[in-house]
């Protein structure tokens, strides 16, 4: 058995009793006080406290998404650090609502066997680029070969997207018999470690792209959005627990008719949408982002409810290619339910998300 085979057997191990666990509790169906007669519902968010999960952080901020639920739900809110994390928290019935980046959520919908979460909707396109040390003489791909490259964690969007990334220009990783070595390092740390000279480059997400720009001096070797067909791929999404939708779909497009609204606020109130992100920030983690960090973020970032579902497919094509997704291909054609988004955005008098997402 592969390093890379052992990992996903003691996932699958990890999230089967999990998924047990759920199954014999109330679950994302709701709480005994969801399915009580004459209390209300109550609505249950996970999100990041981060640039990329702006609809969410500005949504709680401006009470948007409480309003929307009122008077026959109320929202409660709980903020993650990784994905994983939160897709556990789902499949415990802790969570119903999420924003997530697509790698969790394929895992997620995978290990559960397409029962225990859909796509609902998006919430960014972009803002993940490919940051090298000036130092480290990286010109082009070729002089990757024998370098050292940080990923925020093992197997997550970002990671994939590097290994497939060097895959495809015939570098193989240290695992696979090559001299390129990924060190899978929280965000935090990459910086710590760029500004060191510890690693060569890394690929990351916003802010911290920005952060190894700005405060590590790092120049951008590649901008993600020059691989994808229009520049667009999902690096955000709405993910709900299958059973809360099947149970409240009311309540989910209300969710949703918010969530298209603050969509719309922060496209057409950008700065304010910023400042509201960086309150938050700091209320959350006590530390907000420097001005000049959070306004770069938003360069390469698009906050869109489209999912751009085809990029989604595309990634899930390369993480079963590079091992993380078992032995066999994983069929997705359930993963996505936008039935509730098209009918928010018809009532909107908005063009429906298709099916490519271009």
């Amino acid at each position: 058995m592969t390093p890379t085979t052992q990992r996903l057997a003691m996932l699958t191990a990890g999230l089967g009793v999990c998924l047990a666990t759920a199954c014999g509790a109330p679950g994302p169906s709701g709480g005994p006080a969801n399915e009580s007669a004459g209390t209300p519902l109550t609505v249950r968010l996970g999100y990041f406290p981060n640039v990329t999960h702006a609809v969410a952080v500005v949504g709680v901020a401006r009470g948007t998404f409480a309003a929307a639920l009122a008077p026959t739900a109320t929202l409660e809110v709980k903020t993650f650090n990784a994905g994983p994390s939160l897709i556990e928290a789902l499949f415990a019935g802790e969570i119903d609502i999420g924003y997530i980046g697509p790698n969790p959520a394929i895992n997620g919908y995978v290990k559960s066997k397409g029962e225990a979460l859909r796509i609902v909707a998006g919430a960014a396109s972009g803002g993940a680029l490919f940051i090298v040390r000036p130092d480290a003489n990286i010109k082009t791909p070729a002089d990757l070969d024998g370098k050292k490259l940080a990923t925020p964690q093992l197997g997550n969007t970002q990671d994939v997207a590097l290994r497939h990334y060097l895959l495809a220009r015939g570098l193989n990783t240290i695992e696979r018999g090559g001299a390129v070595q990924i060190i899978p390092t929280q965000n935090a740390d990459i910086l710590t470690l760029f500004r060191q000279g510890g690693i060569d480059g890394a690929w990351a997400p916003e802010p911290w792209a920005s952060r190894l720009i700005l405060e590590g001096n790092g120049k951008v070797f590649l901008d993600e959005r020059d691989l994808w067909p229009g520049g667009r791929f999902v690096t955000t999404h709405v993910i709900v627990s299958a059973r809360f939708l099947t149970a409240h779909p009311d309540g989910i497009k209300a969710f949703l008719r918010a969530h298209v609204e603050t969509v719309q606020f922060i496209n057409a109130n950008l700065d304010e949408a910023k400042k509201i992100i960086n309150e938050e920030i700091e209320r959350i983690t006590t530390r907000g982002l420097p001005e000049a960090v959070l306004d770069k973020s938003f360069e390469t970032l698009d906050i869109t409810y489209d999912p751009v579902q085809s990029s989604l497919f595309t990634s899930a094509e390369y993480a079963f290619a590079l091992g993380f997704l078992g032995d066999a291909q994983p069929d997705l054609s359930g993963i996505y339910d936008l039935t509730l988004l098209n009918d928010v955005l018809a009532e909107k008098g908005l063009a429906a998300v298709t099916g490519t997402g271009q």
